[in-house]
């Protein structure tokens, strides 16, 4: 059922009011009225009309202050105001203009007129109502937009690009809750970056960072790993999360060994700069606890388990172009790589040694 319109007559004289009420009434519209402007802006206040039929000789408040009240608030200022006055047309239109009327009726009113006046002005109204509905749709969908972008950006810092774009469209679950799941971890670094920071001018120090840092980004971008940190020149990065691969080991392998090939081309510049750099990795598979780590305002996505720390224990025991893994791990990727077992290692936080293997060269080759 739709709602009438409603109407507010404002006139201090009772039988003006009540012959505008009764005709509108007639029609179908809901009538309200006042006496006097202060009323009439209470009213509108308590009740708020789509339209004012407003009288200019009022005593106190004349129709034009009352006109001006109307248009000084936000919240009215586009109500479409009719005045109705029995004097002079000509002079009081400039002057309902400048108070910011919309239309004009002379006394004594011709009801033809009035309700033609009326339902015109009436459609306007609802024109600008469902432009302002529109507007305030677009600003809703604007700071979704908004919101999403940041989300968007936030999500960047740790998984890919089109990943991060399917996960605020919804194409994946929100990965920053917390859950469990087996991963591939790969930790790398730089050998002998310690010393070279050390005997440095900061500005090699960061410039060889850039060239490291660029360059292994593009590979965990291309093999869609998840970057959980870097802190200087080491790096941690997982497989099969937050989007599931039946391959998450291979791609491990073959981003540490493209790894190893894009560092042995920058060795080469830094070996001319007098850089004593090289190469080494750790990777490990098993299951972590994964989701959101940190505080408001400052979110990480991160990794907790014994197969991080595997991962990290086996990187410090790599020595300069090693990729090492465990035996485990080698033997749910034996068709993807070449590796040659260094023997059994007592690692940090492990109670048995550990059985490892060096990856020489992909099984392809």
């Amino acid at each position: 059922m739709t709602v009438p319109a409603r109407i507010l007559v404002v006139d201090d004289t009772a039988s003006n009011v009540k012959l505008l009420a009764d005709v509108l009434a007639a029609r179908g519209y809901a009538v309200v009225t006042a006496a006097a402007g202060p009323e009439a802006l209470r009213v509108m206040e308590r009740e708020p009309p789509d339209l004012v039929l407003l009288d200019v000789m009022m005593p106190g408040m004349s129709g034009y202050d009352v006109c001006r009240k109307i248009r000084e608030n936000p919240a009215t200022a586009m109500l479409p105001v009719v005045m109705v006055t029995a004097l002079d047309p000509g002079q009081e239109r400039v002057k309902g203009i400048e108070a910011g009327a919309d239309d004009f009726l002379t006394k004594p009113i011709h009801q033809a007129e009035l309700l033609a006046r009326v339902r015109s002005l009436l459609r306007i109204k609802e024109l600008w109502d469902q432009l302002g509905e529109l507007n305030r749709t677009l600003e809703r969908r604007v700071d979704e937009q908004v919101t999403q972008l940041e989300r968007l950006a936030r999500l960047k810092r740790f998984f890919s690009p089109a990943l991060a774009e399917a996960i605020v469209s919804g194409g994946a679950d929100d990965p920053l809750a917390s859950h469990r799941r087996e991963i591939t971890v790969v930790f790398l670094d730089l050998r002998g970056f310690t010393a070279f920071a050390e005997t440095s001018e900061p500005e090699e120090v960061m410039g060889v960072l850039r060239e490291y840092h660029a360059a292994m980004g593009r590979l965990i971008i291309e093999h869609e790993g998840t970057l959980e940190r870097f802190t200087g020149d080491g790096m941690m990065i997982f497989f099969n999360d937050p989007v599931v691969v039946p391959d998450a080991a291979a791609r491990a392998m073959r981003m540490a060994l493209a790894m190893r090939a894009r560092v042995e081309e920058l060795r080469r510049g830094w070996h001319k700069r007098g850089y004593d750099l090289d190469f080494g990795a750790g990777i490990a598979q098993g299951y972590a606890t994964i989701g959101a780590i940190g505080f408001e305002g400052r979110w990480d996505y991160g990794a907790i388990g014994t197969v991080t720390n595997l991962a990290a224990r086996l990187c410090g025991e790599a020595k300069p172009g090693q990729i090492l893994i465990s035996r485990r791990l080698f033997g749910a990727v034996e068709h993807v790589v070449m590796a040659e077992p260094v023997g059994e290692l007592s690692l940090k936080g492990f109670a048995r040694p550990v059985s490892v293997y060096n990856v020489t060269a992909s099984a392809s080759r």
